[in-house]
């Protein structure tokens, strides 16, 4: 079945980096396409960024130039690198698959989620 582990979630002050990643399982990684979502508390989930098979990217305006996403098929891992980190930045973070593998990497739809990472950046 379908696995989605994040790690590399964390606390760090503003301005500060972090690089979640998550691993993936149970299906032909290279094929589908894949993203980070985040919810903060109160607010609705939202797509920061997504990734297609063929590499094309996605980033939510909120942190273009700031969040870099990235995959390795080799290791079947996607990564976030999230720089210049703000307050406003502080949710749980999952990974995401669409929901087949000709699914769009912006409108999805999107089938799968990771249990999520805890992302808190203080002022």
């Amino acid at each position: 079945q379908v696995q989605l582990v994040e790690s590399g979630g964390g606390s760090v002050q503003a301005g500060g980096s972090l690089r979640p990643s998550c691993a993936a399982s149970g299906f032909h990684f290279s094929s589908y396409a894949m993203g980070w979502y985040r919810q903060a508390p109160g607010k609705e989930r939202e797509l920061v960024a997504s990734i297609s098979s063929g590499g094309a990217i996605y980033y939510a305006d909120s942190v273009k130039g700031r969040f870099t996403i990235s995959r390795d098929n080799a290791k079947n891992t996607v990564y976030l690198q999230m720089n210049s980190l703000k307050p406003e930045d502080t949710a749980v973070y999952s990974c995401a698959r669409t929901r087949g593998p000709h699914s769009d990497y912006v409108s999805g739809p999107w089938g799968y989620w990771g249990q999520g990472t805890q992302v808190t950046v203080s002022s």
